[in-house]
């Protein structure tokens, strides 16, 4: 107990000691928390943009139809029949049939005026639209389906974009590795911040581990309050983060109504569950061995280092 006489002197000094241990293991793990949740939401940005291409990617190749052009003598039963086994076809999503009539009224719309008004009959032929499964809607698929359907009876063409298939074909995997390198280049540069900011907090408490050692604690025991304070840093710093990618996220959706086709809940879902399972895995699993890493340091080692 600190005696009256003695105000001002040791004992207040002891307690401001205290003070600024206090306050700097508070500052020290708010520091902690905070670097943790920026290196996180980097890594959340990195998977949400890479599953954003890729879904990107399928919206485009689902959009791709093969028009099966038909002749003028097709009757309306087999019409139904052949439509109905196109569309047991593994590789089509749907089928969808535009008529002599419609196929002319379309064609006058966007020429404002149809064929049939000059040549005195209609050329356009009936057809079916054959949406394709994104799996499928690529060149070498289709050079090995497409002679199927010219096989179909009162089929007379097929048409299909040669050219955009090919540029997909081309662009989209060389897009799909670059941002997934740039992933596995984040998620390295995450585990090495994270581990140093573990580390870093750790040190600070080398001389109590230290201590432990000298009056006999086993490595659990001395490891277990620094495990659970990582996992606390980890919970709250991916809570954090994943809080400001929900705001950038809902952002991106209220900022255009298409991209509410491309963030789907898949994506939603992994890029915050990214935070959580990582903010957690990395900083129990980077304090697990910088705490080790103490542990098996002699008395020189650690005043050295």
């Amino acid at each position: 107990m600190c005696p009256a006489r003695n105000k001002g002197g040791a004992c207040v000094v002891s307690y401001m000691v205290k003070g600024k241990k206090k306050f700097s293991v508070k500052f020290n793990t708010v520091t902690s928390c905070i670097s943790t949740a920026m290196v996180l939401i980097l890594l959340g940005s990195a998977t949400f943009f890479l599953m954003l291409a890729n879904n990107f990617g399928k919206e485009l190749r689902s959009n791709f139809t093969v028009e099966v052009l038909l002749d003028d003598k097709i009757k309306e039963q087999e019409r139904t029949s052949l439509e109905a086994k196109l569309a047991l076809l593994p590789y089509v999503d749907s089928v969808h049939y535009i008529s002599k009539e419609e196929g002319s009224a379309e064609l006058a719309k966007a020429l404002d005026g149809g064929p049939q008004e000059f040549l005195g009959y209609n050329p356009i032929p009936a057809e079916f639209e054959l949406f394709l499964k994104s799996d499928f809607a690529n060149e070498d698929s289709l050079l090995r389906y497409v002679p199927d359907l010219y096989n179909q009876s009162h089929v007379v063409d097929v048409i299909y974009p040669k050219d955009a298939l090919s540029f997909i074909d081309r662009v989209i995997p060389r897009v799909g590795l670059v941002l997934l390198s740039v992933a596995v280049l984040l998620a390295f540069i995450s585990f090495s911040l994270i581990h140093n900011t573990m580390r870093m907090s750790i040190y600070a408490h080398r001389l109590s581990i230290r201590t432990m050692k000298l009056v006999g604690a086993r490595w659990s025991y001395i490891r277990r309050p620094f495990l659970f304070r990582a996992a606390c840093i980890g919970l709250f710093a991916a809570i954090f983060a994943d809080f400001l990618l929900s705001i950038g996220i809902y952002a991106m959706l209220n900022l255009d109504t298409y991209m509410s086709t491309l963030i789907t809940s898949d994506v939603i879902y992994c890029t915050l569950g990214i935070g959580v399972v990582c903010g957690l895995t990395l900083t129990v699993v980077c304090a697990y061995v910088s705490v080790n890493k103490f542990l098996k340091m002699s008395a020189a080692e650690m005043f050295l280092k």
